[in-house]
């Protein structure tokens, strides 16, 4: 049989077609535009998801025997609020979870609600991309709007609702919008009293490879599929993107270094840390996880070749550094660009070099970019130990993934064993793994990613370097709290 993974992107929709022993069989992208009407404002039109999707499904198939496509898991952006009337229209243009409106309603949740509050009712805190910060936005902002919404849904379940006709979303994706109560897998009472909603508002819960329905008729139709294909709830693209690399299961670890960085730790038992430095979210294999983003990684060090050094050979510019080197350099580097989330935070942090003397060279600079993510990798890694969590190894994907120098250092600093895996399509082919779940290919997903995801290479940590990485990474957490209140200053 044939499954379909839909990864719904912020720019396009990345589609997959894998085969029951999970071979990739096709691979299609159709890119959808993306608005930003005010500063700091972004928005989609839901109406181009599904027509891309559409498109691209009937795309992906062509060629295929379409009769043996037995399900689709589609996933995704997470966050984004999709408001319907009582028709199942759509009210206004879907609010993304990169959209920054919402600081007077962070503000208000964080500060007047109470992070403790929050914590306790969803296992989170307020951020300005969360869901129910945009519906308080909309309730001041757009209050004929906000007084029509009949269905409050997510990107990638607005297409599910228009693939089956079943208003549903899954519990990892359902985890990101801090109106889900990530402990009982179920809608936070409070947190609904809070932002003026109703139950009967609220999309039906599913665990992510649980089968919501089937293909109505009439897409079945546009599709060019059997209206028996099966459509599970699928998950939230990290959740997803962690199927994919096979981290499931207690303990199990994925590490990406995109253009951000996200560190994700699956577990058995619902934790919460003290500071909510990490996100604390229901997981896509029935459990849960816990997740540390950084909001820049590889970005860092694309930013210090290319606009600064002034080069694209990446590789030749790490090629002095090393492993006598490792754990022996003087600068070090806060990866701030952006500010940072995961564990700190700050929106106000920057990006900094501290340590630099008249004997600096570039290549101690070059080190450092990759040393300075795979501390702030560790910092959140050490959140998940301080919890009881036992990790030991980790799979580890992204463009930064590729460079066996930056392997080696966050082996080392971080005390892992590092995998790499045969396919890194991340979310599309997490959610093709769930379809292939709920269609009964595979007993559950354990079983699933233990015969899917293959290992192709393994870093193990050395004890010298280890050890030599111990003392660098004691004496950087000082950095950061030193440097914090200086940030807002220097900011202006």
């Amino acid at each position: 049989m044939l499954y379909i993974g839909v990864d719904l992107g912020t720019s396009a929709v990345k589609l997959l077609l894998m085969d029951g022993e999970g071979k990739i069989r096709n691979i299609v992208s159709r890119e959808y535009p993306l608005s930003f009407p005010h500063p700091g404002w972004s928005e989609q039109d839901p109406a181009d998801w599904l027509r891309q999707t559409v498109a691209g499904i009937r795309e992906l198939t062509e060629g295929f025997d379409r009769s043996q496509v037995a399900g689709i898991g589609c996933g995704g952006q997470m966050h984004g609020l999709v408001a319907l009337d009582e028709h199942d229209q759509v009210l206004r243009p879907a609010i993304l979870w990169n959209d920054g409106r919402t600081a007077e309603e962070v503000e208000y949740l964080n500060g007047v609600i109470g992070k403790e509050k929050l914590s306790a009712y969803t296992a989170n805190i307020a951020f300005a991309g969360f869901t129910a910060p945009k519906l308080l936005w909309m309730k001041k902002h757009e209050p004929d709007l906000f007084a029509r919404i009949s269905k409050i849904m997510l990107p990638k379940d607005y297409v599910n609702y228009m693939l089956t006709g079943v208003h549903c979303t899954d519990v990892s994706d359902a985890s990101g919008t801090l109106l889900f109560d990530v402990e009982h897998k179920c809608w936070s009472r409070q947190m609904l009293d809070i932002c003026g909603l109703r139950a009967d508002q609220m999309a039906a819960i599913y665990e992510s490879y649980e089968v919501v329905g089937t293909l109505k008729p009439d897409m079945a139709e546009k599709l060019g599929l059997p209206a028996t294909v099966k459509v599970c709830a699928g998950a939230g693209d990290n959740a997803a993107a962690a199927v994919g690399t096979g981290t499931v299961g207690e303990g199990a670890c994925n590490i990406s270094l995109g253009t951000s960085g996200t560190i994700f730790i699956s577990s058995e038992r619902f934790g919460v840390d003290r500071n909510n430095a990490l996100h604390a979210f229901a997981h896509a294999d029935g459990n849960y996880h816990l997740m540390g983003c950084m909001l820049s990684a590889a970005s860092c060090n694309k930013w210090w070749m290319d606009d600064i050094v002034g080069t694209t050979d990446y590789a030749a510019e790490q090629k002095p550094i090393t492993d006598d080197a490792l754990g022996r350099g003087h600068v070090y580097f806060l990866p701030y660009l952006m500010g940072e989330r995961s564990p700190i935070n700050d929106t106000e942090a920057r990006g900094t070099f501290v340590g630099l003397t008249m004997d600096t060279s570039r290549a101690d600079m070059t080190q450092a970019v990759l040393e300075g993510v795979a501390f702030c990798i560790r910092d959140c890694l050490e959140v998940a130990r301080s919890l009881g969590i036992d990790v030991k190894k980790s799979r580890i994907c992204g463009g930064g993934a590729k460079s066996p120098l930056w392997r080696k250092i966050i082996a080392n600093v971080c005390g892992l064993t590092l995998e790499r895996i045969e396919s890194e399509e991340g979310p599309g082919y997490g959610d093709a793994i769930l379809a292939a779940v709920a269609c009964g290919e595979y007993a559950d997903l354990a079983e699933a990613v233990g015969k899917l995801v293959k290992v192709t290479g393994t870093v193990e940590p050395d004890p010298d370097i280890m050890a030599r990485y111990e003392d660098r990474y004691q004496r950087s957490k000082q950095i950061y709290p030193t440097l914090k209140a200086l940030f807002p200053v220097l900011n202006g």
